[in-house]
């Protein structure tokens, strides 16, 4: 979750002055994880106040989480779930941020930015760490809460049962999990690399850490995905499902800026057939398609969304008038 273009494409950044033959700093984790102690913590914060509000939702009867597993109406018991929650909600916030500066910095250079550009870069980073960080937290307090679900079971068991249904896809075989879980499984699996390979990026190349650093995209869509089949606070169509689907089109707009006019030269689309300079030679035209569907893509996504929001058919159903008679996770009793 980190741009795909900075100033410096080696790797470093802080380039000393011209006449200074010292190496110039590289950007190394261990300066990067102290950097993001203040955003972590605020994340912390806003996780707290998430789960406190979820919370008070269960116990005034009008949590969404509730409508749909009418068991879980004892937040007291089920806390670590709704722990699980907030962090996937703040999670699901500082991804959208990291995005945001991601496209901010790779897309065209703005003449003017509110703060230097290094430090935006220094926010995307830490960010991405903190992402990091919240999505592994959502995880393992989901892979707690199935631990103490499974009480009929021995303590190796329940732990096995936790853990599995938690990281290892396609165990979890239970109603839209069958889909949702994968999903946010193959979002984490690809942050962790994804992200951390900023830093060994003068060891692999900055080319190749650009080429698969483009796969960030695919880890956020992934996010929200996983959110909007498996979050039950946004399964029904009400506010937070539209909130949910207006802040991705900023997203959209800037990822469709981003490829209408790339930062790199080499990444401009120009006349099919042709480049800056002569013809195009015929194996760099796989390429020039590639590109020119991606732009076609971002351009139907936009329009998806903005059709998606000014509808209301956002794939959100109507909330029952009374709790179902079942629910797809009902406890186990011994």
């Amino acid at each position: 979750m980190l741009p795909e273009t900075t100033p410096e494409d080696s790797g470093t950044t802080n380039p000393p002055p011209a006449g200074d033959k010292r190496s110039p700093e590289r950007v190394v984790l261990r300066a990067d994880l102290r950097a993001a102690l203040p955003d972590a913590s605020a994340a912390v914060l806003v996780t707290v106040a998430v789960f406190v509000f979820l919370y008070a939702r269960v116990e005034s009867g009008d949590s969404a989480t509730v409508a749909v597993m009418p068991f879980m109406n004892d937040a007291g018991t089920y806390w670590m779930y709704l722990l699980s929650q907030a962090f996937g909600w703040s999670g699901l916030l500082w991804a959208w941020g990291t995005v945001m500066l991601g496209l901010l910095l790779s897309g065209p250079r703005p003449t003017r930015l509110p703060v230097p550009r290094q430090v935006l870069e220094r926010w995307h980073r830490t960010t991405s760490l903190t992402t990091m960080a919240l999505m592994s937290a959502h995880a393992l307090m989901f892979a707690a809460e199935l631990v103490r679900y499974e009480a009929q079971l021995g303590w190796a068991q329940r732990l096995w049962a936790g853990f599995a249904d938690t990281f290892v896809p396609g165990w979890y075989d239970s109603g839209t999990g069958r889909i949702a879980i994968p999903l946010g499984q193959g979002a984490l699996y690809l942050a962790i690399p994804l992200g951390l390979l900023f830093y060994i990026r003068h060891r692999i190349g900055a080319n190749t850490w650009r080429r698969l650093h483009r796969f960030v995209i695919v880890v956020y869509v992934l996010s929200v995905w996983h959110t909007l089949l498996y979050g039950t606070n946004v399964w029904y169509g009400e506010w937070p499902r539209t909130v949910l689907w207006l802040l991705q089109l900023p997203v959209a707009a800037l990822l469709l800026l981003r490829l209408l006019r790339p930062a790199r030269r080499a990444e401009r689309l120009g006349a099919p057939g042709r480049r800056e300079g002569g013809p195009l030679p015929a194996r760099a035209m796989p390429g020039w398609v590639l590109r020119a569907a991606g732009r076609v893509a971002a351009v139907a996504v936009v329009v998806g969304l903005v059709l998606v929001v000014a509808s209301g058919r956002d794939g959100g159903r109507e909330r029952p008038a009374e709790p179902p008679t079942t629910s797809p996770h009902a406890p186990e009793t011994d």
